[in-house]
């Protein structure tokens, strides 16, 4: 005789861990801040120096405050983790909440440039840190160059990219209020159009325009996206 089965209701998946994604982003936009501050006031308020500035004046600054540039190459470096970790968890996010559109791709190559070109920009920065590395005024200036190319045009740039496949991503569903992905989409732009600094230096004004804005927006939309629910599996 067999014994007759009992009925279970059916079992809540477990919940994954997933990280806040306005904090991340309020993380990333701090610690990249704090570097530029407190670099600045270990520098007696002698800001970083332009690479469109004069050779003897980044040299000057290279060597006089060698400190001051560590301290900001650490900094940068380190809002990498929490924006690696923002970059990571908004893709899945977007994925769990039933969008499986390009965007998605696009947010994620968007996001992995951006923290492959911030993380270069501070290890060459740290690099310009290393005993007798200002002495020589050529790979100072070739350093400082490559730092500006990767933290700036090619940082912002990327980002730009990070934030209109998130903003693509949610435009058919209304994930978001249309202004706020309208104000994303002309920062995307903004920040692609940044690439014109390459040729002509006078467009360097879109640089911390695009990236500050950005970072505002990928706060904002980490706080927005967390307020919807997760939808539970089927399966």
């Amino acid at each position: 005789m067999s014994t007759p089965q009992t009925a279970h209701p059916p079992l809540r998946p477990p919940q994954e861990i997933e990280p806040p994604l306005g904090l991340l982003g309020f993380m990333t936009a701090a610690l990249f801040i704090a570097g530029l501050l407190v670099s600045t006031f270990r520098a007696e308020g002698t800001p970083f120096p332009s690479p469109f500035s004069s050779p003897d004046d980044a040299l000057t600054y290279f060597r006089t405050y060698p400190d001051a540039v560590r301290t900001g190459a650490v900094l940068q470096f380190a809002c990498t983790i929490p924006l690696t970790i923002y970059v990571a968890t908004v893709t899945a996010r977007l994925r769990a909440l039933g969008r499986q559109a390009p965007g998605i791709t696009l947010a994620l190559a968007g996001g992995v440039l951006a923290v492959a070109f911030l993380a270069s920009s501070g290890l060459v920065t740290w690099v310009l840190t290393v005993r007798g590395v200002a002495e020589e005024p050529a790979l100072v200036r070739a350093l400082h160059n490559l730092a500006f190319l990767v933290g700036g045009p090619g940082t912002v740039v990327s980002t730009g990219l990070l934030i209109a496949g998130i903003a693509i991503t949610a435009l058919p569903t209304r994930l978001f209020a249309s202004w706020v992905i309208r104000i994303g989409l002309a920062i995307a732009v903004a920040s692609v159009l940044s690439t014109l600094v390459l040729t002509f230096p006078a467009a360097a004004f879109l640089l911390p325009i695009s990236r500050f804005t950005g970072l505002a927006w990928l706060i904002a939309v980490g706080f927005l996206i967390g307020r919807h629910p997760t939808p539970l599996s089927s399966n």
